[in-house]
Parts: structure tokens; C-alpha cells; sequence
């Protein structure tokens, strides 16, 4: 099985050996359990949303830098609303900014934490560019 080095804080740590006793048992679960989560996650939500829409999220991603700590509902809510209004993203798209407004709100923190990540992957694809955009939005 391939390797994967990530980054935890000491919180984490104690959490993942309080649960499976050792940080490397509980890593080997959670990673995987994540990763399929997501997935079924993003493909859920993509299907609330049109692709005018789906573009408008993932162009408002463009050059976003995503933390942990502003992975929120919230966040993706002022992240979009200020890229219609900032940089008019959804005219570009021919999506309204109401109705994606109103479908974003209807979304919870995982939710949002998803589809941020989901747009923000677009920006640091290997294979990204403006063609395939249409082809990102049709997978997961």
C-alpha cells in the first residue's frame, strides 16, 4: 500500500491514538475513510447545483489559498458572494447569483468544506485548463 506523509497537530495525535491506540492504525483508517467520504460527498452535492453554477464555484476558487481553519459554510458563502459581486463570475457563467446563493445556504459546514476543496483541486490539477473545466465539473 502506498505511503502518505501528512501533517497533524498534537490534538489530532492524541485523538487518533486515544481512538485506535496508535497514531499509524488510526491514520490508515481515517485517510482512506476521508478520501471515500469525499467523493461520495462532492458527487451528492455537485448534482444541487447546474454546471453555470458549478463553473462560478470553481472560478471563484482561482488563486485561493485553502486553510483548515476557513473550511466553513461561511467562508465559501463570502468566497463566492464577493466574486460575483467583486469580479461578476456568474455573469461569465451564466448562473444567478440568487439562486446559487440560496443553494449554497441550504448546504452544512461538511458539505461546504467539500465542494471548496473540490473547487479549489481544479486550480492544482496537472491537468488542468480552460477546456477541461467542462469535463471537471462532470466527474466524482
Amino acid at each position: 500500500m502506498p505511503q502518505v506523509a501528512a501533517r497533524i497537530n498534537n490534538d489530532q495525535e492524541r485523538w487518533l491514538k486515544d481512538y485506535f491506540r496508535t497514531k499509524s492504525a488510526g491514520a490508515e483508517f481515517i485517510l482512506p475513510w476521508a478520501v471515500d467520504t469525499f467523493f461520495r460527498a462532492i458527487t451528492a452535492i455537485k448534482h444541487i447545483f447546474s454546471a453555470a453554477e458549478l463553473k462560478t464555484i470553481v472560478e471563484a476558487h482561482k488563486d485561493m489559498r485553502l486553510l483548515p481553519d476557513h473550511t466553513r459554510l461561511s467562508y465559501l458563502l463570502l468566497r463566492i458572494v464577493d466574486a460575483c459581486d467583486v469580479n461578476s463570475v456568474h455573469l461569465r457563467h451564466g448562473a444567478s447569483k440568487s439562486s446559487l446563493e440560496s443553494k449554497l445556504k441550504s448546504l452544512d459546514d461538511t458539505e461546504a468544506t467539500a465542494l471548496m476543496v473540490w473547487a479549489s483541486a481544479f486550480w492544482v490539477s496537472r491537468s488542468r485548463s480552460a477546456e477541461s473545466l467542462d469535463d471537471y465539473i462532470k466527474f466524482a
